[in-house]
């Protein structure tokens, strides 16, 4: 197919998110076909997992309703429950961020929930807020109400005694200074906002408490910090704890029996026992602080203890919890949760054995004092013993994940991704089971923080793992083992600098050969067993104590958080060309690209790029699959405070460069470029905001939305062979776009078309398994955690330019045109009207034929503008006789048509329009091919479908018999119901009636069997239902076609349906109307089934 580009269509704005300070909107230009809406029934599929789900940064539970929680996910929007951590739903999936740092249920009114955006942490992979948002119907509906570049919000607070007053705890932005940072309030239930606590431009409030019997009284921690690409300095001499007695019109700094020197995090919290008694937590310097009480409302502090969180340093933590039910009793985050019971003088390990670390949130019972529900960078947590032991909640879907990686297995490749603190996972893409993707599907290839994953193309057995700062495994999947390979400097060589996401890459000119780095590029032949160093230093080699931080450059004795840090000064992508061998491409984070065109004897270096400030942060390189001088980069400036999007594109091997952002909506980071392998032009982006593609280089982006979320995609691979597009989304898991191909044949010309029908890939033949005894969830519970394989058969994809339309939505349009011009619209009449309601609504339809051309099924397809999809289950269509109430019913356990025999079928897509129908496009032609071979050889798929043709011909007719013994039933029943109140001489006429009821009812004996011997245990003689059913059950669910059992049932059942068909035949035909015939002479009342008489 021609390919042409988008220049005779005019371009919408691809910007599809909510308007707000967090994302500007591109310019508006005028409205086309080319934009999110358009291919928004390309439905992105969630894989999950749940296994080890991901990061809680705040939850909160009902006060009324404990089994009602609210969870806030660090970089994974809203959820809610209910019912306790059975069943989840999210409540914040299209809002202005993903990003959360606080929850706060109003305590008059607790449908009204506070929603602070940004995670409250200072961890390198943050994402940044964009102010405070409310929902006032228990998590409906939402409203930004402001503080839209606070970036980070630590803290909500509502006064008990009026919902109108909030107060917000702004930590600012994290990577820059400046912001909407501090303490605010809000005497407006959120109208307006007010800075109450401030400090300098770095300066913002980590934390505030409420004295709940003096609700004017409030404590504040402010919290100096700044965090760049190099560095972290948590701390300044604005860092302090400050006291307000008048709902925060003056304050006062606490200082008395407080450290003097330079501070960092601090964390409060107030005695619920006794509200005069105040707690701290305090950073002190690198790995430095203490536990700090005071039992006069904070006139005076004691230091109690030297603990403080500890881990990846104490801006990952530092947040304590008062016990509501235990006085002298609070909780401290930390790697491993710590509690003291003795007001600080002591503490101890709460006890997680079985648990995941890295906690952040927790929540108490308001009756229970042994409960407690945790949140750490696994997910949640519930103890009813006070740590002894811990249940976890296998249900929320919101693993983290850096990186992905697909292998070619067959015959589902598997899915690879290293992830936030939860491991590198490893899972299939699909599976043949009638359940779905379990949790009990995937695997751990490495613990830990997961980074880059790698396959080898052709053996899918061997995978590449690493953990964070370049420790690199290789595991064989056969045996489970791995072996660690990381690249060691030479004696006497300096330590090597490996990024906290180091990059792997396996060649595409030798499946064994790699590429890794730290500050230079390594490569092995042998699968990392041996490597060699290919450059130097590639990196500018600054030393990032050196860097002016806030304005200045400060002690080797300041509050550094560098055990918190990559190393700086690293190679963070690596790519290959694969036109074009030993043509290598390296990318860093101190804004460097280096080239080499010789398998790494030289190099050359590229130190500014167009448009893009220097010290760029190169997050992806691809080497383009058609031309040998191309490449792509994908470069970050946002640990600047930098959010926009940029993104280019070389033709001369990065000699020159030209930006490719196009119309990308702004404050839309670029963190991954995928390019099609059979049409150049086809590009996929994962940005901070979802997934993009164009169609003509980068010119133009339109959004993937289909059932994905607002959230950041930190990186995409495609599986070539199927044609997926896998993303990895940084906080809801993995996301898998199943057979993107018809995007290839997208063009002006056939966007243009009335409708369109795209490629259909060969779909797989076999019988899901029923891996758990049913389907779904089967036995397993509500909360028992699958995702969804794609649809089983062939999936068809088509377009249409216009929705189809009633004539009542033609009418009601252009009466709109014309009101909206100010015109007149009176009523049509009402013959109009009545013929509007009589016609036919339009509909479109999918016709699917085998390869001799004859009907196989008929699918509905939606009539909406727009790229659709419908599957096709290989099945013919069920042959359920028609009832009264049954149309369109059927059971829904298990298949309801024949499957269909492997083979070339055609499918065309045809529209209905005031009752007539039209073709609109194809026939396409696509084939059923058999996933795999039994250990049995069977009958043969040929052999199979005809038997299964033959079972939908004895169910047709089994239908029928069902259906008109039931019929004829009625009407008799009917006949003796009105003979009863006839008041001629009837009663041979009754006798007659009754007679064919017994005959009847001894048909259904015949057919069904009897149920009251049944229910005695003592069935009695095989009916023909269970003739029927027993060749059924032998071949519905298996390809293995009839066995002769099935065959001889099959045959037993077909003569006694003979048998029978005969008599009702008779019946229906000769008897009854007889017999209702002579109803009528004798004056007898009407009954249904006669003739309405003169």
């Amino acid at each position: 197919m021609v390919f042409l580009t988008l220049s005779g269509l005019v371009l919408s704005s691809c910007a599809s998110l909510p308007a707000s300070p967090l994302q500007d909107e591109a310019p508006s230009e005028p409205e086309s076909v080319f934009n999110s809406g358009t291919f928004a029934g390309l439905g992105l599929r969630n894989l999950g997992p749940a296994l080890m789900s991901g990061r809680i940064a705040d939850i909160a539970l009902h006060p009324d309703d404990p089994s009602t929680w609210y969870v806030a996910v660090g970089s994974g929007n809203v959820w809610k429950t209910t019912n306790a951590g059975t069943t989840w739903k999210p409540i914040f999936e299209d809002q202005g961020s993903y990003s959360t740092g606080c929850i706060t249920i109003d305590p008059n009114a607790p449908d009204t929930i506070w929603l602070g955006t940004g995670e409250n942490v200072g961890g390198r992979h943050v994402g940044f807020g964009d102010g405070v948002y409310v929902s006032r119907d228990g998590g409906g509906s939402w409203t930004n109400v402001g503080l839209g570049a606070s970036e980070h919000i630590g803290k909500i607070l509502v006064d008990p005694r009026d919902s109108d007053t909030v107060y917000a705890a702004s930590q600012g932005p994290l990577w820059s200074g400046g912001g909407e940072r501090g303490l605010f309030k809000s005497t407006d239930g959120g109208g307006a906002w007010s800075l109450i606590l401030s400090g300098g431009p770095y300066t913002g409030v980590n934390d505030v408490i409420m004295d709940p019997e003096q609700p004017d009284v409030l404590y504040a921690s402010k919290h100096q910090r700044l965090r760049t690409v190099a560095a972290l300095l948590n701390g300044g001499p604005e860092s302090g704890i400050f006291k307000s007695v008048d709902g925060g019109a003056t304050w006062s700094e606490l200082t008395r029996g407080l450290p003097s020197e330079d501070k960092g995090r601090i964390g409060l919290a107030l005695a619920p026992e006794d509200s005069s008694v105040v707690y701290a937590t305090i950073e002190l310097g690198p790995r430095k602080g203490g536990f700090y009480r005071s039992t006069d409302s904070g006139e005076s502090w004691e230091k109690r203890n030297d603990y403080m969180s500890g881990g990846t340093g104490p801006h990952y933590y530092q947040e304590i919890w008062a016990s509501p039910h235990a006085p002298g009793t609070v909780f401290q985050a930390d790697v491993w949760m710590n509690v003291t019971r003795d007001g600080g003088a002591t503490f101890n390990p709460v006890g997680e054995a079985n648990k995941h670390s890295d906690n952040h949130a927790l929540a108490f019972h308001p009756t229970d004092p042994d409960y407690l529900l945790a949140g750490c960078d696994g997910g949640l947590y519930e103890t009813f013993d006070q740590g002894a032991t811990w249940k976890f909640v296998a249900n929320l879907p919101v693993t983290q994940f850096y990186k992905v990686a697909v292998d070619d297995a067959e015959p589902f490749y598997n899915v690879y991704g290293g992830t936030q603190d939860n491991s590198t996972q490893g899972g299939p893409s699909r599976t043949d089971s009638a359940n779905g993707i379990r949790n009990a599907d995937w695997f751990i290839t490495v613990f830990a923080d997961g980074h880059q994953p790698a396959t080898e193309p052709g053996n899918p057995d061997i995978v590449y793992s690493e953990w964070q700062e370049g420790n690199l495994v290789r595991t064989d999947r056969r045996t489970g083992e791995i072996v660690y390979i990381q690249p060691q400097p030479d004696e006497n060589e300096p330590w090597e600098r490996f990024n906290w996401d180091a990059p792997i890459l396996v060649s595409p000119h030798s499946p064994t050969r790699l590429y890794y780095a730290s500050q230079r590029v390594w490569r092995s032949d042998n699968r990392g067993d041996e490597w060699k160093a290919v450059s130097g230093d590639l990196t500018h080699g600054a030393d990032r104590l050196r860097t002016p931080m806030m304005d200045r450059v400060w002690s080797v004795d300041a509050l550094w958080d560098l055990m918190a840090m990559s190393k700086f000064g690293t190679i963070t992508s690596l790519a290959e060309s694969p036109l074009v061998q030993g043509l290598l491409y390296a990318g860093t984070d101190d804004g460097r690209i280096q080239v080499s065109e010789n398998g790494g004897r030289l190099w050359r270096a590229v130190d500014s790029l167009p448009d893009v400030p220097d010290g760029f942060f190169v997050n992806d390189l691809k080497a383009d699959l058609f031309n040998p001088d191309g490449v792509y980069a994908c470069v970050d400036n946002h640990k600047t405070g930098d959010y926009k999007p940029y993104l280019l594109h070389s033709t001369d091997r990065g000699a020159t460069w030209q930006s490719i952002v196009g119309d990308l909506p702004a404050r839309h980071l670029c963190w991954r470029l995928v390019q099609d392998h059979e049409r150049a032009e086809l590009l996929f982006l994962g940005t901070e905001f979802g997934v993009f593609f164009s169609i003509d280089a980068g010119v133009h982006w339109v959004k993937l939305t289909g059932g994905t979320p607002n959230i950041p995609f930190r990186d995409l691979a495609i599986q070539r062979r199927e044609s997926d597009l896998v993303g990895a989304s940084f906080g809801r898991g993995f996301w898998i776009l199943d057979d993107y191909a018809p995007l290839r044949e997208v063009s002006t010309e056939v966007l243009e078309q009335e409708a369109a029908l795209f490629n259909v890939r060969d779909a797989d033949w076999y019988v899901p398994r029923p891996t758990l005894g049913g389907g779904g969830k089967a036995s397993q519970g509500d909360s028992y955690y699958v995702a969804e394989n794609p649809p089983f058969g062939a999936t068809f994809t088509y377009y249409l330019r216009e929705s189809l339309k009633s004539r009542k939505a033609v009418r009601q349009e252009a009466e709109g045109k014309i009101a909206e011009e100010g015109g007149d619209t009176p009523t049509p009449g009402w013959d109009a009207l009545r013929d509007e309601e009589l016609a036919p609504d339009p509909a479109v339809e999918l016709v699917v034929r085998d390869g001799a051309g004859a009907l196989v099924r008929r699918l509905a397809g939606a009539a909406q503008k727009g790229l659709h999809r419908v599957t096709w289950d290989l099945r013919r269509p069920a042959v359920d006789a028609w009832s009264r109430g049954s149309e369109g019913a059927h059971s829904g356990r298990g298949p309801e048509g024949v499957l269909t025999a492997p083979g070339t079928y055609t499918v065309s897509l045809r529209k209905q329009v005031e009752g007539q129908w039209t073709d609109l496009a194809g026939p396409v032609s696509f084939e059923v091919t058999p996933l795999r071979e039994g250990s049995l050889p069977g009958a043969g798929p040929a052999v199979a479908a005809a038997f299964g043709l033959e079972l939908e011909a004895a169910n047709r007719r089994a239908g029928a018999i069902r259906a008109v013994t039931a019929d004829l039933l009625e009407r008799v029943t009917a006949m003796r119901s009105v003979l009863s109140r006839s008041t001629g001489d009837v009663d041979s006429l009754d006798a007659r009636a009754a007679g064919i009821v017994r005959q009847l009812q001894d048909i259904e004996l015949a057919f069904s069997g009897s149920s009251r011997r049944d229910s005695a245990g003592d069935p009695g003689p095989v009916s023909i239902q269970r003739r029927l059913g027993v060749a059924s059950m032998g071949t519905s669910w298996s390809t293995y076609g009839p066995a002769p059992s099935h065959r001889k049932s099959l045959a037993i059942g077909l003569a006694g349906m003979t048998a029978l068909a005969e008599q009702l035949e008779s019946l229906r035909s000769q008897v009854i109307p007889a017999l209702e015939q002579e109803l009528d002479r004798a004056g007898v009342p009407w009954s249904p089934g006669r003739g309405i008489g003169k």
